[in-house]
């Protein structure tokens, strides 16, 4: 007996960016559908919990100092060469205005908050290296740590470190904004 999930998989027709879009704007997509476009494949999100967000709303508190000369976007796509994801932050070294048109293709610094999504956002540092995104953040809700990618190569990043609840980071883009990762996650602490 054959396996259909197996037999989706073999026949599964990769979606270019351009054909994603094209569905969103036809209607077959809509804005409120919880998925995103992963290296052709679309995926659906994970619903978000409450933990995730909290420390959604606290890195939004704590990257709203970076003020007008860095557009930091939260939940909204990125369009990379095969992909589209939404990361919950993405920090783009232009204004807002400049991206009116069309989404960012790369940006400084993304972060993903992963409860129930980690393994998926732990496979995304390939999309977010191969797009030129400098840093990756993969926040664990669990754990309360933060797995953190730097300096692309190709479709992977040649450094990987972990900072945990005592400890802080500085993005490499803007190095005097410390983040203290305790902050990250002290309100979501039972």
């Amino acid at each position: 007996m054959t396996d259909v999930g197996a037999l989706a998989v073999e026949a599964r027709f990769p979606i270019s960016v351009d054909i994603y879009h094209r569905m969103i704007d036809g209607g077959l997509l809509a804005e409120g559908d919880r998925i995103e476009l992963l290296e052709g494949v679309i995926v659906a999100m994970s619903p978000h919990s409450s933990e995730h967000a909290r420390v959604v709303s606290a890195l939004q508190k704590i990257f709203r100092a970076l003020g007008d000369e860095w557009a930091v976007r939260c939940q909204l796509p990125l369009t990379l060469a095969r992909s589209e994801p939404e990361p919950d932050l993405a920090v783009c070294p232009q204004p807002l205005e400049d991206a009116a048109a069309r989404h960012p293709t790369t940006a400084s610094l993304v972060a993903e908050v992963a409860r129930s999504s980690l393994e998926l956002d732990r496979a995304k540092a390939s999309i977010y290296a191969e797009a030129g995104v400098i840093e990756y953040w993969l926040i664990d809700v669990l754990a309360q740590r933060v797995e953190i990618f730097r300096d692309p190569d190709g479709a992977r990043y040649r450094t990987a470190a972990v900072a945990d609840l005592g400890e802080t980071i500085a993005p490499v883009a803007v190095p005097t904004l410390v983040v203290e990762v305790a902050r990250l996650f002290r309100a979501s602490r039972r």
